[in-house]
């Protein structure tokens, strides 16, 4: 099809784009590469097929925004294709007598793929266009009070602009084209080009020839001249998204944190205060981020009106790199502090550490890992965080507690019950890790005092570590104080592995997350359970039995126990088999929404926002109509509990072993 002066301009046009996109690519290479540590390719193989499945059928994108989502798909759908479709289209405009995949079968369902792909690429991208630059849903803004980045304010419309222009104009052409091809030599495997094509008719051969000449240097000339643009745009996810899917570091749960080495003594930075002592693949999350809000959408920070938002953290930090890549590319240090540019200190601290953004974004980003590290920086090296979390870090200091009850107190919930210690009973099946706030708090004794009611009834052989068990050190590691998480952790991991329990249950999902997922980086690997798994196997064993009583019960889960370690269905079956109607709240499962007390929440006052996140999550709870909120967590105990006695306590609350001990025979 073209001309010899055609392909030689061709040749030179894309020896300048596969060289713009080389200096590129060595300039993203490096700038990641300022993050900590490395990417372990042999990752690669085993999840090879997992990242073509996440890249094709996108898992996470269905769950919130179904018409958005499938117009996405559409989008992404077809332009992903279209790395095919260009490779034909070029390879056929130099040889006019070769046919891309044949003439056959496979070329025909080729061809038939392409047109259908095109049409809805087109589709698609009208309505996203129309959805953001006319309808204007709010869902794709941030508020005002949130930073974001001077140049991402007007940016992410322009980029938007941008990126939705190049594709109508690159996908739109090359359509364009097929049409005016159809046109001389019909194809009845292009359905969608045949009949636009008959818009031609009357239109002379040359008059068609120069149409598809026209077309296709405005498609294929297009993407020439979009690569410079392509490496600084959000476009760029395309290629970051699937590398997020196959490189992100192994973890035995989602929300693990990396162990800090407090024995190397060269190490003199702990957390991150610059962009390049972030973690290389937090670095790379820039570059993933499609500036989609989903995460934003999940935040319960941001939903409850706090200056908090994932998505413009990894926003800015994109604006950030693309100011400074030049520096950043040549090993120069940041010239701005992440609190300068990513995101606020008070920010940082609003964080519920809940997981939500991490699991709902369909590009894999994590930016609660960042938010974390961020914190443990202001923790660690500037002695900077809220107040109140003082009188926490001293009573696990001193008490191994944060209520600050001393150890010698930590058996009184059990006085009048028979509760074995460890002293009394060295082999146990179970090894019951009470957990800080059944052992000391007023209203989580009652979760202990049930649960101890429900093993002691179905003859279960356990022992409780008494006065010997402290707190795992999951708030102090959530406050970003890991110093103190490292010594809570180093002590627990000893006493644990003197007594080799068989198998923990522990009926807080905290402790249960960090006994189970993160102790194992300190030698302590443990088959750890939840205590509404264990309740759910006596049930099941017929090791205790219920009066069944009609209730309307909602089910909150916790952020740990649903969201980072998938214990979905065993609370549900508790609970109906107490007779319960199970009444599922809006954002329930793994789109739970948070209490409001992780991340150490649960030792200081809230963020300035419009509501309580607890009494938001509360008023979710009150719209199923449900009686009573069952829950399977001592904070969320607490965060709800507080939230009906603020609400004129118009519904129970309860934790699931409390209702089991209600009715059982």
């Amino acid at each position: 099809m073209l001309s010899p002066i055609e392909k030689i301009i061709f040749i030179l046009a894309a020896i300048a784009t596969v060289y713009a996109a080389i200096i590129a690519i060595k300039r993203i290479t490096a700038i990641i590469g300022r993050g900590q540590g490395q990417p372990d390719w042999s990752l690669v193989p085993k999840r090879i097929g997992d990242a073509i499945i996440k890249f094709v059928a996108f898992p996470t994108m269905w769950r919130t925004r179904f018409l958005a989502s499938f117009f996405h798909a559409l989008v992404a759908w077809g332009f992903s294709f279209y790395l095919l479709v260009n490779i034909g289209d070029v390879l056929q405009a130099f040889f006019p007598d070769f046919h891309f995949f044949g003439t056959g079968t496979l070329g025909n369902i080729y061809r038939l793929l392409a047109d259908i792909l095109t049409v809805g690429a087109l589709v698609g991208m009208l309505f996203l266009m129309i959805r953001r630059f006319i309808a204007k849903d709010p869902s794709l803004k941030t508020r005002e009070s949130t930073l974001l980045h001077p140049k991402a304010k007007a940016g992410k419309q322009r980029d938007s602009l941008i990126v939705g222009l190049f594709i109508l104009l690159h996908v739109g052409f090359r359509f364009i084209g097929e049409t005016f091809k159809v046109a001389m030599h019909p194809d009845s495997w292009q359905p969608f080009a045949t009949f636009i094509s008959s818009a031609w008719n009357g239109w002379s051969e040359n008059a068609l020839v120069v149409g598809e000449h026209v077309s296709f240097w405005i498609a294929i000339g297009g993407i020439m001249a979009f690569i410079p643009y392509f490496a600084i745009s959000k476009h760029i996810h395309l290629f970051f998204a699937p590398l997020n899917f196959l490189l992100k570091p192994e973890r035995l749960a989602p929300g693990v944190l990396d162990k800090l080495d407090f024995e190397d003594e060269s190490i003199d930075q702990f957390g991150a205060t610059n962009l390049e002592d972030l973690a290389w693949h937090s670095v790379m999350d820039a570059y993933a981020c499609i500036m989609c809000n989903r995460c934003q959408d999940a935040c319960p920070a941001y939903t409850t009106g706090k200056v908090l938002s994932p998505a413009a953290l990894e926003i800015n930090k994109r604006y950030f790199i693309n100011q400074e890549a030049k520096a950043l590319a040549a090993g120069e240090a940041s010239s701005q502090s992440l609190l300068d540019f990513a995101i606020t200190e008070e920010a940082v601290f609003a964080c519920t550490a809940c997981g939500a953004c991490t699991d709902i974004c369909p590009v894999g980003n994590d930016p609660m890992r960042d938010i974390l590290d961020i914190r443990r920086a202001l923790v660690l090296m500037d002695s900077k965080f809220p107040e109140q979390w003082q009188a926490a870090f001293r009573g696990m200091e001193r008490s191994v507690n944060p209520w600050n009850i001393p150890p010698a107190e930590r058996m009184k919930w059990a006085e009048g019950i028979p509760v074995p210690t460890i002293e009394e009973n060295a082999e146990p099946d179970i090894l019951w890790w009470v957990g800080c706030a059944p052992a000391t708090d007023l209203r989580a004794q009652k979760t202990a005092q049930s649960f101890a009611k429900i093993l002691n009834k179905a003859g279960v052989n356990y022992s409780v570590l008494g006065k010997n068990e402290q707190c795992t050190g999951d708030s102090a590691r959530r406050a970003g104080n890991e110093y103190l998480y490292f010594e809570l952790a180093t002590a627990n991991v000893e006493i644990l592995n003197e007594v080799a329990p068989k198998k923990i249950v522990a009926p807080c999902p905290h402790c249960l997350h960090t006994l189970k997922n993160e102790y194992p980086d300190f030698g302590g690997n443990y088959e750890v359970i939840h205590h509404s798994q264990l309740i759910n196997e006596l049930l099941a064993d017929g090791k205790i039995e219920l009066e069944e009583a009609e209730e309307a019960i909602t089910f909150h889960d916790p952020c740990y126990l649903g969201r980072q370690n998938d214990i979905l269905i065993d609370p549900r079956q508790v609970l109906t088999s107490s007779g319960a109607n199970l009444i599922e709240m809006e954002k329930s499962g793994k789109q739970s929404f948070c209490c409001g007390a992780g991340g150490a929440q649960m030792w200081k006052e809230e963020e300035h926002g419009e509501i309580a996140v607890s009494l938001d999550r509360y008023n979710q709870a009150k719209a199923t109509g449900a009686n009573t909120i069952a829950v399977g967590c001592p904070f969320c105990l607490t965060m709800m509990t507080d939230a009906n006695k603020d609400e004129g306590e118009k519904m129970k609350v309860k934790d699931i072993a409390e209702v089991v001990a209600e009715r059982m025979k």
